[in-house]
């Protein structure tokens, strides 16, 4: 049965993340211990990275993955407040809205030169509707290009610093390794890079040349070591918090959705790519959570709302089925939305969901009897 943390409401069902017998889970926990670390020695210790990548080259000195959003938003604004003259590089999603675009170009005005690196339509569709096929996800290339085009150009371009924003491992859960960790390696990325274990090798065996997968392969170890260059996560030393860094983004000229969220609690969040709600919402399916739940979670550990508050406001919000977003999904990968959701079927997580007169039901969910009918 389908277990909650007792101060937010996460699922045990949720990848990496555990519950303790004390009920708490290990994103809690995380938070928890932000109150006990040495932040002013942390940006010490930030600002000692820097001044090692400044010394090391007279061009660029990292690279910032980006998407135009307020995280990536404040990530450039911080490296460029610490005086490093970086590359932007963005993975092109296929799904990329207007809004993510008119973000992007603003995040570019900022005062960086930017990579927007676009792979081949056709490759992606194939990808994309194998791999949701395999493994009902519509994330596993999307991930594998965002983590491993940035790190690629910057041993190409000889640059010794990736700066990424937060650690995932950290803010939503997940073994004290991955937590704990302070660079984003061929390690992390296969356990959090959310790619299902999986590395653009994997996929030659799935109807793939290594040619055409070229822009999904990372650097190899040979490269990153003649190159010198580590990713760090940006989070690891300024204390993160989803709602400072909206705040700074949209002094800077970032806009939010003014039709409200796209999924889950936030208008300025997952915002520059169509696909990404139905990836969150595939969550439903295969482990009995949505966006929504994550955002009011990390209300939840940022004391802005009480737990009480966040059950109130999953009743009140439901599902959030994208459908729109399904549709354009589908479109993409060459199916009707009827043919999306018989394979989505095929990945509901039969371990925590019942199926009775009234249709599929979760015993022991934290939603009340009235969200199931």
């Amino acid at each position: 049965m389908i277990c909650f943390c007792q101060e937010c409401i996460l699922p045990d069902t949720r990848p990496n993340l555990e519950i303790g017998e004390d009920g708490v889970c290990t994103a809690c926990f995380s938070h928890r211990t932000k109150e006990s670390i040495d932040w002013p020695g942390r940006v010490e210790a930030f600002r000692e990275i820097v001044e090692q990548a400044i010394s090391r080259t007279e061009r660029y000195d990292c690279v910032i993955p980006v998407s135009g959003g307020k995280d990536s938003t404040w990530q450039v604004l911080k490296c460029l407040e610490y005086g490093l003259t970086p590359l932007a590089v963005t993975w092109r999603p296929p799904g990329r809205t207007e809004l993510g675009q008119r973000n992007l170009d603003n995040l570019v005005q900022l005062g960086v030169d930017h990579i927007d690196y676009q792979i081949n339509p056709s490759i992606e569709r194939r990808f994309a509707q194998r791999a949701f096929k395999l493994y009902g996800s519509t994330a596993i290339p999307m991930h594998l290009a965002i983590f491993n085009i940035p790190r690629v150009i910057a041993t190409r371009f000889d640059i010794p610093l990736i700066v990424w924003g937060e650690n995932s491992a950290f803010e939503y859960g997940g073994a004290e390794e991955g937590r704990m960790a302070f660079l984003l390696d061929e390690e992390w990325i296969q356990r959090y890079g959310v790619t299902h274990g999986t590395t653009a090798a994997d996929w030659i065996a799935e109807g793939f040349t290594a040619k055409e997968l070229s822009a999904y392969f990372g650097p190899t170890s040979t490269e990153l070591h003649t190159a010198g260059t580590r990713g760090v996560f940006l989070g690891n030393y300024f204390r993160w918090d989803p709602a400072e860094t909206a705040t700074i983004a949209e002094s800077h000229g970032l806009q939010r959705r003014s039709e409200g969220p796209r999924t889950g609690y936030y208008a300025h969040t997952d915002i520059d790519d169509a696909f990404i709600s139905v990836h969150h919402w595939l969550k439903w399916y295969k482990f009995g959570f949505t966006r929504l739940f994550d955002n009011l979670s990390l209300e939840i550990r940022n004391r802005r709302m009480s737990r009480d508050d966040a059950l109130s406001i999953l009743e009140e919000l439901g599902e959030q089925r994208p459908d729109g977003d399904i549709a354009a999904f589908a479109q993409f990968v060459g199916w009707s939305v009827e043919e999306f959701m018989d394979q989505a079927e095929q990945f509901r997580n039969q371990a925590i969901w019942v199926r009775e007169v009234a249709g599929w039901r979760i015993p022991g969910h934290v939603v009340s009897e009235d969200w199931w009918r």
